[in-house]
This record gives C-alpha cells, structure tokens and sequence, in this order.
C-alpha cells in the first residue's frame, strides 16, 4: 500500500480537542504523522484537501443489518456500503437476527461477514437471552469469547427483573455490559405512537412516554444492586434522561454504570412528524412530544448523553405500505447520520468538536476500542467532509437496500467526500 498525504485539511480530533489545519500521512494502514509542516514522502499518493474537514471515521453503537434471516431488506454487504457513504467505519451489529446471534459460531459468522467487506470493522453484539426472548440467559463466557462485544436482546426489552439482574451480574463477571430497550413491554403493547392528543386525533393506539422512565428507573436499581454496567439505548424522553443523569452523578469509580445513546430522529424530529400516518416516521420508540426532543438536545450538550447511533432498522415497502397501526417500525439510518447530527451544529445546540466526539471518540471508548481519534499510530479510519455542502435526504435515493428514512426530504448541510478504512478508501 502507496503512503497517502491528505494536504491541507482542517484537522478535527474530538478526543484530544486538534482543531487546525494541516497534512495527515497514512502508511500501511495506520496515521504516521499530522499537523503542519510536516515532509510529504516522495511517491506519496495526494489528496488535496483546502477547505475539508478531516475526521476520525464514526463509531455506530446500533444497527439492525438484516443478515442473518432478512436479507431482502439489508445485507451485511449493503450495509457496509451505506456505512462507507455514511463515513461509518465501525458499527455494532444488533443480535435480534433469525436465527438470533445466542451461538458462538453466529457470532464469528456476523464478523467474517464484516470483514469480508473490507470497508467496515462489524462488531456483532451477543444475545442477553436464547433467542432473545428474555427468559434463559445466553453463553455470555462463550459469546464473548467469540467476539460477542457486550449483550442485548436488540429491539426487545429484557422485560423479567430477575432475569436482568442476572444479566447484569453475568456481563460484569465477563467485563462487559447489557444494552437495554428501555421500554416496559406490557405498557407499550400493541400500541403505535406516543400516548397523547396526537395519537388520539389520529386514532391510534398509543404507548405512554412513561414505559421509558420506567424500565430505567428499574434497570438503574438492578445496576446498583448488582455493581454492574446497564446502557440505555434510543433514550428519547426527558424524563428517562433525568434518571440517567442522577445515576451518573450518584455513581463512583468501581461501582455500578450507567450509560446511554440516542439516534437523530430523537433530536431532530418530534411526534408530528408521522403526520396523517406517514409510516416511514414509525419508529420504536415512537417519536415523541416537542418538549421531550428540546430534553434530548439539551442531554447532547451537557454530556449526559454518551453517544449518538443511527439506530438503523432496514424495512422493506411491504413492511411500511399498511395501515400505521400495522406498519413495522424502524427507520433507516446510516446515511443520514452524520448529516442530521451536523443539524444540530449548524443550529447552534452544540459545538463542532462536542457532536463529532459522540459519533467517534465517545462510542469507541465505550467498547473499549482504539479507534475514533486522529492520534499517531491509530488505525487510518478517516472521513472527509464538507461541512457547508448541502443535499437532501431522498427516498430510493439512499445507498444501501434500505430506504425507510423518516427523514425524507430533509436538507441537511454536511456531505461525506471520501472514507478510508484502514487507509484504504472505500467511497468517494
């Protein structure tokens, strides 16, 4: 592999707080050197970059990929594609597959999958239960060992207190962590919107905003009861991130832990965007009250909030021409990641440096991974970006097979240029 000097780039680091511009050289896979002055090797392949952003490839903490069981609405390969256009270099694979990812071989079968694609490090989660069905815990000793990089039952929540107390202690024995659905299944049975004056106008069934609360309030106290590590994902209510924020400034060095992550829809769209029953903005959780999305905008600033994921949940025509109330939920999201996060920089809700650390550096830090930074030495991970360029978000337009995005027809500023993996460049 040809050295690579990107020139001139406005060099971004979250974690170290680089803000400036300069040369970055890549050699053999990894950052050689960065910053200003620095020699261009003779050979060196160029890549000019006056007025680009260069920045640690995104760290996904939460992604449905379809493969195993459902390819006709993603694969592994698909994905990855929208990955890279996403810039989008590692991801965490949900295990709520068929068949479900409760076996060491699934396991290494998601991550040759992943590795096959040359362009995405896929880290597939383990099953927290068999089959993801919340009643007998899964082989935590075994998943791990095959590269399981912590537990979940995916879009379900694990509903038993006994059983996530166990899971809990189990996942901490192994020096992992259980990531819940905080949503208490019998409240949110059957219903299709937030509970409230819209879904009632709309004639639909709704999910009171309190099934979130609840589940954390539940899980926070198992996690202390057990010393072990719980985090949230897709927290989308005010009231849930309150809890999570008296729990983390309850907690201390060696004792229990609570994290969490939210998705763009969450920031950037609120109840009405279903509209009179537009499906592609049915999601789980469902969208929520104006009040609630200013809740997790002001949880992005003030660091309560631990990282941003796509929360992508490839859906098919089929699964989303219905009835709303009968409509799948789930909404397509590696495109659009970066974009509908920069949103919020372009409205002033948070600084350049604080968004782009809980897409990199904050997520990689969670699992433990030396990615998501633009240090010497770290793997050639890259994204390059325009941060004024504007698009927008069309439905069948996206790359991958996945085209359910709620946020169809958006405009956003802030367009991918070109990804590298490993210092190979893999889009754009």
């Amino acid at each position: 592999m040809r050295d690579l000097v990107i020139a001139g780039a406005r060099l971004l680091d979250p974690a170290s707080g680089l803000d400036s511009t300069g040369d970055l050289l890549l050699r053999d896979g990894r950052i050689e050197d960065l910053g200003s002055g620095q020699g261009r090797p003779e050979g060196a392949e160029l890549v000019e970059a006056a007025g680009l952003c260069l920045i640690p490839g995104l760290v996904d903490l939460r992604a449905d990929l379809g493969e195993p069981g459902h390819e006709h609405r993603e694969t592994i390969a698909s994905a990855a594609a929208a990955a890279a256009a996403g810039g989008i270099t590692t991801l965490c694979a949900l295990p709520d597959t068929d068949p479900p990812l409760d076996d060491p071989a699934l396991v290494q079968f998601v991550l040759r999958r992943g590795e096959a694609t040359g362009s995405l490090t896929l880290l597939p989660y383990g099953a927290a239960t068999k089959r993801c069905e919340g009643r007998e815990l899964a082989e935590y000793g075994l998943l791990k060992e095959a590269g399981a990089v912590a537990f979940t039952d995916g879009r379900r929540a694990i509903a038993g207190a006994r059983t996530m107390r166990l899971a809990l202690s189990y996942a901490r024995a192994f020096g992992s962590f259980v990531v819940q659905h905080p949503e208490e299944p019998s409240l949110a049975a059957g219903g299709a919107a937030t509970e409230g004056e819209l879904a009632t106008r709309l004639g639909l069934p709704g999910i009171p905003a309190a099934a979130e609360a609840i589940m954390v309030a539940r899980d926070i106290a198992l996690a202390r009861i057990t010393g072990g590590h719980v985090h949230f994902a897709h927290v989308s209510t005010g009231a849930a991130l309150a809890l999570i924020r008296a729990a983390k400034a309850e907690a201390v060095p060696g004792g229990f832990r609570v994290t969490c992550d939210t998705a763009p829809a969450y920031f950037d769209l609120n109840e009405t965007a279903i509209g009179d029953w537009r499906t592609y903005a049915k999601l789980s959780p469902p969208l929520r009250p104006e009040a609630d999305r200013l809740a997790v905008v002001a949880a992005l600033a003030d660091g309560t909030i631990d990282a941003i994921a796509s929360d992508h949940q490839p859906r098919d025509a089929d699964d989303k021409r219905l009835p709303f109330a009968q409509a799948e939920a789930g909404g397509a999201g590696l495109a659009t990641l970066l974009g509908v996060t920069l949103a919020r920089v372009h409205g002033g809700d948070l600084g350049l440096l604080a968004a782009l650390e809980l897409l990199t550096a904050r997520p990689a830090r969670l699992l433990g991974l030396p990615v998501g930074r633009l240090t010497k030495g770290a793997p050639a991970d890259l994204v390059l970006l325009d941060l004024e360029r504007g698009w927008q978000v069309k439905d069948g337009q996206l790359p991958g097979k996945a085209q359910n995005t709620p946020f169809d027809g958006r405009a956003l500023e802030g367009r991918v240029l070109g990804t590298w993996k490993a210092g190979r460049r893999v889009f754009g």
